[in-house]
């Protein structure tokens, strides 16, 4: 029982620590990190009984091939995460909520010891989730709540293979490893874009490793274009996100209601432009933002972003490092030391020299 007594130990420090308000909130994160783990067994009892069917048996023996690649060919240590198993009830782990200001692309921020800030917060409970919503929507707050299929515990803890993951096609299911075993290797606090960007490009070159190992071209092209589309509607947002930044610069010249109207305007021909870029692939009609119409708002694209913005500079970062993924690591850990002002630079000069190798 040490692991729980750990468990136990850092988050009710940090609930103290915080005060009685926020209370609640860790007292549902112990409760449904407690309740995963406990429901875990060991994966190797999975892959070894008759009970289990032959889908994802095969599911849990990628997985192991998939830690071992992790260890031998990306310089990521897994320890014992990804060694247990747990069925869900649901398809995702949990939900994250996002909140940003009406008028603002800054999402709000919650912060915690140990963690620092983040631009997200996550609940075991639906429920729970949507009462947090709530409060932040009665001020005016754009909202988004989105299942999560994984999270990390950034190695603290032996984070559990889930029905999340092998729910997942087999190089989605081997990506998803990769990002969250990368969060164990740099975490900045209070820098939710750089940390997510950083996993998600571990994750996109990890993924091409591995697929020329196995030598799948079928499986390569395909991921090659759900890449190509994630880049595509990258640009679209980030256009979008740039007409938005001027339109809130007006806030002292234009009233509430023709900043909500432009506002809407552009989400309207975001909505068209993602809508024409799916008509045009000849693969996947699914995008990122899944089918449109979407329900665009300050929170969802402020989510994407998160996740997509400094992708091209640890891509080239990689590259200069000559894809030696220890000294990549060690670069990072670097770039993570410096104070923003100079590492905010140093991202935005990575991204201008990246150029699309796969």
């Amino acid at each position: 029982m040490k692991q729980l007594s750990q468990i136990y130990t850092v988050l009710l420090l940090v609930a103290l620590l915080s005060g009685c308000t926020t209370f609640s909130y860790y007292s549902q994160a112990i409760r449904g990190h407690l309740a995963l783990t406990i429901a875990g067994k060991p994966v190797d009892s999975f892959i070894n009984s008759e009970d289990t069917s032959p889908e994802l048996r095969d599911k849990l023996i990628l997985s192991r091939q998939a830690l071992r690649f992790a260890d031998e060919h990306l310089g990521l240590s897994p320890g014992d995460a990804f060694t247990d198993y747990v069925v869900l009830e649901q398809p995702w782990v949990v939900v994250n909520l996002v909140a940003v200001p009406e008028f603002s692309l800054q999402p709000h921020q919650w912060c915690y010891p140990i963690l620092g800030c983040q631009a997200y917060r996550g609940y075991f409970h639906l429920e729970d989730a949507r009462k947090e919503e709530a409060k932040f929507r009665a001020q005016g707050y754009d909202t988004f709540l989105g299942g999560v299929t994984a999270y990390s515990t950034l190695g603290w803890f032996d984070d559990p293979l889930h029905s999340g993951f092998t729910n997942l096609a087999n190089d989605r299911m081997v990506a998803l490893m990769f990002h969250e075993l990368a969060h164990q290797v740099v975490y900045i606090k209070g820098d939710t874009a750089f940390n997510e960007s950083f996993a998600t490009a571990v994750e996109l070159e990890g993924l091409k490793l591995w697929l020329t190992q196995e030598g799948d071209p079928a499986a390569f092209k395909q991921a090659l274009m759900r890449l190509e589309l994630r880049n595509h509607t990258h640009a679209l947002v980030a256009d979008t996100n740039a007409k938005l930044e001027q339109l809130f610069q007006q806030q002292d010249v234009l009233s509430e209601d023709s900043l909500r109207k432009r506002k809407q305007h552009l989400f309207d021909e975001l909505n068209t432009h993602y809508e024409q870029l799916l008509a045009s692939e000849t693969v996947s009609k699914i995008g990122p933002f899944g089918h449109p119409p979407v329900d665009f708002n300050n929170a969802r694209v402020a989510l994407f972003t998160q996740y997509n913005q400094y992708v091209p500079a640890f891509r080239q970062l990689l590259k200069e490092t000559g894809y030696d993924f220890p000294a990549f690591y060690r670069a990072v850990e670097s770039l993570s030391e410096q104070p923003d002002e100079s590492r905010q630079p140093t991202l935005d000069a990575l991204s201008e020299r990246f150029e699309e190798n796969f």
